[in-house]
């Protein structure tokens, strides 16, 4: 197998592919303007063998070509060169080529006529990208947003990250509640190109859909009531980052038309502008929905659930990797120690068996919750299984572990606890005219975890 390392010089050197000589014209003027080694090819044949001949480090290629399909090349790439990345360019309209093109492996793709800002853009881009032993010393300085775990499910979701942090392709994240779909998007944020720019998180189901259309794109000033200065968007500021989209399905159908066109076209205008500007943002997207289910159900667009799901990411669930559940344990008992300026304390045997047969039905961001309410509550420096309060254990396969306990009036404790917790948040809600940030507030915890409540009891379905 051909390596393709021969010849390799200080210059990068880039490898375009099309039978249009106008268009080779034009790359080939605007890559050697940014200091490049150009090499051209007009074939599939042509570009296989200046691969085989000598190194590249990266190839744009058309998508039709006289004896084949660019996707031919796409894959051929993937397969023999893999640290080479390779950027498609579509004849506009065809979205489905790119779509395809990403699919197979591709790292980025350019619609016809090609914009030069976002070619150069992506070139840049592309020749940034760090080879997968160099990038593993990146992850250990970035480890801010590290997912911990040594299971099989989380091995199988690191080496996905590292897959996916080597493309631009858009990717959809399906996962429980606080099962750390936002860490995957940040981590794959971190280990790509894209690492030096901002991740911009964006709750869909938390903005009123009057101010949708205003929060992603902006606005100019002028172009309503109230607009007394000119504001950017979601997309403005995440130009050149990542734009994550959490909880997507809650967007309304009219924001899912306008999401669509955006990234098809990697264009957006702001309210009252004449013009669109170009923007350079990788779209990760997150859902604890079935997205594929709501499509069926008509409140998601089918073309919009195809762009955005063209890379699937699951996040396992917290029972799926009993066996991490120490390692999360020590490490966010560590970080609330030093938060709270506790000394080190620890878990007994039997209080990390008891965490380990909880079922965590809010998974991370649950067994978070009830270490933050231990440290609270428990003084010991050694807590035991009962510092840990925790009213109802789901047993399993473990007739060892304490069942339910049960109220004065023959409830299940948790069942009693939970009604009291319900009416609470209804009556806060009540107070507030259902302002969940002014609920959250009144009743002394944050808006995330106020979501989290709700949807664990039910609330959303009200």
């Amino acid at each position: 197998m051909p390596s393709g390392d021969g010849g390799k010089s200080t210059t990068p050197a880039v490898l375009i592919v099309d039978d249009e000589s106008d268009i080779l014209e034009l790359l080939e003027l605007t890559l050697v303007r940014m200091g490049l080694d150009v090499e051209r090819a007009m074939t599939v044949s042509g570009a296989r063998h200046l691969l085989d001949s000598r190194h590249f480090d990266l190839c744009l290629t058309d998508m039709r070509l006289p004896d084949g399909e660019g996707l031919e090349l796409v894959r051929h790439i993937v397969d023999h060169y893999t640290n080479l990345p390779v950027a498609v360019i579509t004849a506009y309209g065809t979205t489905e080529n790119a779509v395809a093109a990403l699919k197979a492996g591709a790292f980025d793709y350019l619609a016809k006529p090609v914009p030069l800002k976002q070619l150069r853009s992506l070139v840049r881009s592309a020749l940034n990208l760090l080879p997968p032993q160099e990038k593993t010393t990146a992850t250990s300085k970035k480890g801010r947003y590290a997912l911990l775990g040594k299971s099989l499910p989380m091995q199988q979701l690191h080496t996905m990250i590292e897959k996916l942090a080597r493309s631009q392709a858009p990717v959809y994240i399906n996962g429980e509640s606080g099962s750390g779909k936002e860490l995957a998007a940040r981590s794959i944020h971190e280990n790509s190109t894209r690492r030096d720019n901002l991740f911009i998180p964006v709750n869909c189901g938390a903005i009123p859909e009057s101010l949708m259309e205003s929060e992603f794109f902006g606005y100019r000033k002028g172009a309503f009531t109230g607009a007394d200065t000119e504001r950017d968007g979601f997309f403005q500021a995440a130009d050149g980052g990542t734009l994550f989209l959490d909880e997507v399905a809650d967007l309304p159908l009219t924001m899912q038309v306008k999401l669509l066109r955006v990234i098809q076209e990697k264009r957006v205008r702001k309210i009252g502008a004449a013009q669109e500007e170009n923007v350079d943002v990788r779209i990760i997207s997150a859902s604890h929905q079935k997205l594929s289910e709501c499509v069926e159900n008509g409140k998601f667009r089918q073309d919009l659930y195809y762009r955005l799901n063209v890379i699937e990411l699951k996040t396992p669930a917290l029972r799926e990797m009993k066996e991490d559940i120490p390692l999360i344990v020590n490490t966010i008992l560590d970080r609330l120690c030093q938060e709270n300026g506790r000394a080190r304390c620890s878990f007994s045997a039997g209080a990390l068996e008891a965490l380990e047969h909880y079922a965590f039905p809010g998974n991370v961001r649950e067994l978070e919750n009830i270490l933050e309410r231990t440290l609270t509550l428990c003084p010991d420096v050694e807590i035991g299984r009962d510092g840990l309060q925790l009213a109802s254990i789901v047993v399993l396969n473990d007739t060892s572990i304490p069942q339910p306990a049960v109220s004065s009036d023959g409830l299940p404790l948790q069942g009693y606890l939970d009604q009291l917790e319900k009416e609470s948040i209804i009556e806060a809600l009540k107070k507030t005219r259902y302002n969940r940030t002014a609920a959250a507030g009144l009743l002394g915890i944050t808006v995330r975890s106020m979501r989290y409540r709700m949807e664990r009891l039910g609330l959303n379905n009200e």
